[in-house]
């Protein structure tokens, strides 16, 4: 069968890059031939278009535009050049996406979808509203109506729990689009239902999907034995940076940071300079993880190590939903610091965790997504 998965492969982030490596490796597996959908939108990492600042929204809209593409110019021009070439080399041998396959011509990557068998919108927050730009309809693939191929979306991600009543008013025409729906988050089943009428099921990311990830960690070069905490944090330096130097001053060993392009703060410990599949092998060597991120999250999870998600604060708190969702699904919401607390992260770091309970959790998450896709893939018309 010939899939088409259209997410965030582009992009220079880790998360973004595993989850598409994850969705097209389980595809493959089954014995499917599994491409993307080249569709790069200059709205999600660059801006996009400015417009009339005709109100404080519009006015906000537009910083927004001007911060992206300020980031996305100094992390081109100015940016570490050798972590840019190993995103290249990734996507070019586990992605087979070619380094010289960026379109010319968004709207002929869509058009050229019309010949896959099955069109999946993949996983990660393609259906997060941003500021900017609000919903892509095509992440809820209105280009392909009217294209003969089965349309389902996979463990997509509107990255909050919640979204504005204009916001929700604008998805039950969007979400008309597919013959099946599945959702990441148990947030996001009660978004879509309250659109559709209709429950969607719940299905995990991707990178649960597996259980082994040693195609991505024997590529990647060997490191030293020397114990070190491992800290990957996004979107803020509040109370990750707090833990992990608790963390790692308990432990009395350094901090490993992977670069964030979108990093605006001093640094946490030592800044390195991976590739997902080295981002990877870093979490399951470390003695111990303080994270932010969902996808520190999960590789935490599948590599058993002790870990603390170190919550989001203030306005940006309600991108804790993700991990937090996760977190439920696996009995370990005590492991959410929501602020940072010495005690609380000294409990923590104390606090064995049942790695059987979590196996037995993990295995039936992956059970519901293997479940899921597999009905989707025999539903498609011979």
């Amino acid at each position: 069968m010939n899939v088409g998965i259209l997410t965030f492969h582009f992009s220079d982030n880790y998360g973004a890059a595993l989850q598409a490596y994850a969705l097209r490796r389980w595809m493959t597996e089954q014995g499917h031939h599994a491409s993307f959908i080249d569709y790069r939108p200059a709205h999600i990492e660059h801006g996009g278009s400015l417009c009339l600042p005709t109100s404080p929204a519009r006015l906000k809209a537009n910083l927004k535009v001007v911060y992206l593409a300020v980031s996305s110019f100094i992390h081109e021009h100015f940016g570490n050049k050798g972590q840019k070439d190993k995103f290249i080399r990734f996507r070019e041998q586990f992605l087979d996406v070619r380094p010289d396959a960026a379109p010319t011509d968004n709207g002929a990557s869509l058009a050229a979808a019309r010949s896959f068998d099955l069109i999946v919108a993949g996983s990660d927050q393609i259906w997060s509203p941003s500021q900017h730009f609000g919903f892509d309809a095509n992440y809820f693939l209105a280009f392909a109506k009217r294209f003969p191929a089965r349309k389902i979306s996979y463990a997509a991600s509107f990255g909050r729990d919640r979204v504005s009543p204009s916001e929700a008013a604008q998805l039950p025409p969007l979400l008309r689009n597919f013959d099946a729906i599945s959702v990441r988050e148990a947030s996001g089943v009660t978004l879509v239902e309250r659109a559709t009428g209709r429950k969607p099921a719940n299905v995990p990311d991707p990178t649960l999907l597996h259980s082994d990830y040693a195609e991505l960690t024997d590529s990647a070069p060997p490191g030293d034995d020397a114990p070190y905490l491992f800290c990957y944090g996004l979107r803020s330096p509040d109370n990750i940076r707090q833990t992990a130097e608790l963390v790692a001053q308990q432990l009395g060993c350094p901090i490993r940071s992977p670069h964030n392009p979108h990093r605006r703060w001093v640094e946490i410990g030592n800044t390195v300079y991976p590739d997902p599949g080295e981002w990877v092998s870093l979490i399951r060597n470390a003695s111990f993880v303080v994270t932010n991120s969902f996808h520190g999250t999960v590789f935490s999870l599948l590599f058993k190590k002790p870990f603390i998600v170190a919550g989001l604060t203030g306005e940006k708190a309600a991108a804790n939903a993700r991990a937090l969702n996760l977190l439920r699904a696996v009995g370990l919401e005590s492991r959410f610091a929501p602020a940072f607390s010495p005690q609380n992260t000294q409990a923590l770091m104390a606090r064995d965790i049942d790695w059987a309970d979590v196996d037995q959790r993990l295995a039936d998450l992956r059970q519901a997504g293997n479940a899921f896709l597999s009905t989707q893939l025999k539903a498609v018309a011979p």
